[in-house]
């Protein structure tokens, strides 16, 4: 699949995903982004881009830091993600914060325009992702900070999620995955340089940053329940995998999450699962 076709597949799985998108009973990606947006640490007057912004898990965090002094940008590539974000900055009254449709990669924005970069498992999908990191440093003013979150990759389990879910999924599925979704092309897309902390640290090194901090860390996913939970599985990019299932597949995967996850709850109260995520914060080299 070519880079158009690619972005147009996940711009078309969040448009019709935005209005549930995050908002499922399941608390995962905003605490991700209020940890990623402490490690960035922007403060009162600054400027921050969030490329890849979703519903705002990092956008309005950041926003509350910098104040009305500074400036907010949430970028995505899904107009209907802009659209629900538009709403919530208009409920919130912050007149520091804007969201447009634009694409992460190539992002047409001035040169030194922001100090702070955030990206919350946003970065990593991009066709060319080492080449976006090195076109952000011109985004970036002297001096200024990136900050991205990626999974943690393991040998052995299925990428993207916690480990505990790599027993509930069974091989037999992938089959009607595409190609490029396939667990071993995803392996070695992105583990050529993010599994390894020396990697991706020299990536960065090499697109123009300094001060590379990698943190492994985990964060609590939260879902009120095992339904909740495979409820909120189609609204992220796990939806893809719902996409090209046949419905006797689907019936099938949806039976096993919800039975595995009640027994990983031990059948009552919430399900909680401590997801390793990847914290990367680093400097521009210049300034």
């Amino acid at each position: 699949m070519d880079s158009s076709a690619y972005k147009r597949q996940v711009a078309g799985v969040f448009d019709d995903s935005a209005a549930r998108y995050d908002r499922t009973g399941v608390e995962f990606f905003t605490p991700m982004g209020r940890r990623l947006v402490e490690l960035a640490a922007p403060v009162a007057g600054e400027r921050v881009l969030d490329v890849g912004c979703g519903r705002g898990a990092s956008l309005f965090p950041a926003a509350e830091l910098v104040g009305p002094r500074g400036h907010a940008l949430g970028i995505d590539l899904a107009p209907a993600m802009v659209e629900e974000v538009g709403k919530e900055i208009a409920a919130r009254g912050l007149s520091q914060v804007e969201a447009r449709v634009m694409d992460a990669e190539n992002p047409e924005l001035p040169a030194g325009a922001f100090d702070v970069l955030l990206g919350g498992y946003s970065i990593i999908f991009l066709p060319d992702a080492p080449g976006a990191l090195s076109r952000y440093t011109e985004l970036l003013a002297d001096g200024g900070r990136i900050a991205f979150t990626s999974p943690v990759f393991r040998a052995g389990t299925f990428p993207f999620l916690p480990p505990e879910f790599t027993p509930l999924i069974p091989s037999s599925l992938l089959e009607h995955l595409p190609p490029e979704w396939q667990p071993e092309a995803l392996v070695r897309r992105f583990n050529s340089w993010l599994e390894d902390a020396g990697d991706l640290a020299a990536t960065l090194e090499r697109a123009g940053y300094r001060e590379v901090r990698v943190l492994d860390e985990p964060v609590r996913m939260t879902a009120e329940s095992p339904e909740r939970w495979v409820e909120w599985s189609h609204t992220q990019g796990m939806r893809l995998l719902w996409q090209n299932l046949p419905a006797p597949q689907r019936e099938d995967l949806r039976e096993r999450l919800t039975e595995g996850l009640d027994r990983l709850r031990g059948g009552s109260g919430p399900v909680v699962i401590e997801v390793p995520v990847r914290f990367v914060t680093a400097r521009v080299a210049r300034g």
